[in-house]
């Protein structure tokens, strides 16, 4: 399968396709990350929050550019916003901080209402979790739940690391829109 052929696949939602696509420009935009952030673990969420979008939006791919050029800007997009928040993030905690002169011994232990909704959350979690199709559920049962590295989840399932990843991705956007509906 060639890149023009697998990106027309991938548009009408082929699952081969994504993978070869998947395969084929992972390196080359984790690379372009490293470079940035300075930073693997940092590289490897942009690449696969890269690829999950690129993912999202393929049927807005313009086929007069290079596909690869395409997945770069959008990585590049992501690193910029995740700057973004970080800046606007340490600015808010600098600014709250200087009101603060004195430092107080705080009880952080669990008061039992903290206790009694916190398991109440869980359960709503573990409701909602629910409802994601079974590979969803499995992936995010063996991250979450069971601690599982992804190395260990892609041995598992007998599955490519890059898929795991991307499935994980998916698992917890959809999630997080069934949380978001009710």
């Amino acid at each position: 399968m060639e890149v023009n052929e697998a990106i027309q696949k991938a548009k009408n939602k082929d699952q081969i396709a994504f993978n070869f696509l998947l395969d084929n420009f992972w390196n080359s935009v984790y690379g372009f990350q490293l470079k940035r952030t300075e930073n693997e673990n940092d590289a490897e969420d942009i690449t696969i929050q890269t690829f999950s979008k690129a993912f999202d939006k393929i049927h807005t791919y313009n086929d007069n550019y290079e596909f690869k050029t395409w997945l770069i800007t959008i990585s590049k997009n992501i690193h910029i916003d995740l700057l973004r928040k970080q800046k606007s993030s340490i600015s808010h905690t600098a600014n709250s901080n200087q009101d603060d002169d004195f430092h107080g011994i705080i009880d952080e232990s669990p008061s039992p209402e903290d206790i009694l909704i916190t398991e109440q959350n869980l359960a709503k979690l573990l409701r909602d979790i629910k409802k994601l199709k079974p590979h969803y559920q499995e992936v995010i049962n063996l991250r979450y739940f069971q601690e599982l590295s992804y190395k260990e989840i892609a041995q598992q399932l007998d599955e490519p690391m890059n898929n795991v990843k991307v499935k994980l991705l998916r698992a917890k956007k959809l999630l997080a829109e069934i949380i978001k509906k009710e």
